[in-house]
């Protein structure tokens, strides 16, 4: 078992590297020495590695930089809807080399294990570490508590989809594992703090807080699908007047479309239409963007943190409408704030998978360290 320094040390060079000695010694609050005497074992058993000397602008002599080898571990991150599934295989950051896709044929566990297995094999991954999967709905311990959109109820999928691969699978809410690869791997890294907010489907909402993501068996109840937004806005279905949900859903876009023109349009079409202009599109998406840039408004100044990650596979919206979001944010901030710290994750569908290949990287550190030994 590693301690927290050999913990901490596996996470930061995977999280930072390549990176130097130095950076680590002020990252980890560790002399030289220690360091030294730390890492070690690692670079004995392989999985960190010394690269070529770098002149990092220090006196002294130039710095041969760690990392993490780069042959570490292969990973597969599934992402479940209610009628798809999105699968990705990755290295050991998360960095994406293959994807497929799949329709989910029937909502039944067995069916559902039968398509992660297809997609796995799709995906052709050689001495595979771990596979991570993402649901929307409410999970603990592996356990899916409830995935309303699944018709799901304390389901044990991680043992599920374990049993019938052999690999070790680490099950979690989708927003959970997107923050996790946003915090470790992707647009969130290095923030000490940011928020994350999902528009696609439906409308996510996480939180990291000093370098963590909060979890809460909430996480999974959809709460930020629900914030009022637009006095005068469509009703949700819940019956919720103006809010996230109502506002910025792909669905609900489509729709108020469709019903202004009088023909069905799809998200994809609606988009097209706002770009080139045409006024039904426009006062939809228009109200959508102003939407949007409230609700990264209140996720910065409830949280007290300026940064906001956006992402989800309806996020082409930003694309279409950035500066009426971004002016929209702004009204809703005091001019003394910190200026808003946005960033977008274009990633789609990929992005949700790619986190819960993340969560799975995460569960397998000290495992492919001791494997080295």
């Amino acid at each position: 078992m590693l301690t927290d320094s050999e913990a901490a040390l596996a996470r930061a060079v995977l999280i930072h590297g390549p990176i130097s000695r130095s950076a680590l010694t002020r990252r980890l609050g560790l002399s030289p020495a220690s360091l030294t005497r730390l890492a070690k074992p690692f670079l004995d058993r392989g999985f960190l590695v010394e690269l070529d000397d770098l002149v990092d602008g220090s006196v002294g002599r130039p710095t041969r930089p760690l990392d993490v080898a780069p042959d570490s571990g292969r990973f597969v991150g599934i992402k479940l809807t209610g009628d798809r599934l999105y699968a990705v295989a990755t290295d050991i950051r998360a960095a994406v080399s293959a994807t497929s896709e799949r329709e989910l044929t029937d909502r039944d566990v067995s069916s559902v294990t039968d398509a992660v297995a297809a997609a796995v094999k799709d995906l052709g991954v050689v001495d595979l570490s771990g596979i991570g999967i993402g649901i929307g709905g409410s999970v603990r311990g592996g356990i899916v508590e409830r995935a309303a959109f699944l018709g799901w109820r304390d389901v044990d999928l991680a043992a599920e989809v374990s049993r019938r691969l052999d690999a070790v699978v680490t099950v979690e809410n989708d927003l959970v594992a997107l923050a996790e690869a946003e915090r470790w791997f992707g647009v969130g890294r290095g923030l000490p703090g940011f928020s994350v907010i999902t528009i696609g489907a439906g409308v996510g909402y996480a939180l990291v807080v000093h370098g963590e993501v909060v979890r809460s068996r909430e996480a999974g109840l959809g709460l930020g699908g629900h914030i009022p937004l637009a006095a005068n806005g469509p009703v949700c279905h819940a019956g919720h007047r103006g809010c996230a949900e109502a506002m910025l859903t792909s669905g609900s876009i489509a729709a108020q479309i469709s019903a202004a023109l009088q023909r069905p349009v799809d998200y994809g079409d609606a988009l097209a239409l706002a770009r080139a202009g045409d006024p039904a599109a426009l006062a939809v998406t228009d109200a959508a963007a102003d939407a949007l840039g409230r609700f990264v408004a209140l996720a910065a100044n409830l949280t007290l943190q300026p940064s906001v990650v956006l992402a989800g596979d309806g996020i082409e919206l930003y694309d279409v409408a950035e500066d009426r979001i971004l002016a929209a944010a702004e009204a809703d901030r005091d001019p003394l704030a910190d200026p808003l710290d946005i960033h977008v994750d274009h990633a789609g569908f990929s992005a949700w998978a790619r986190g819960a290949a993340a969560v799975a990287i995460q569960a397998a550190i000290e495992r492919l360290v001791i494997a080295r030994a």
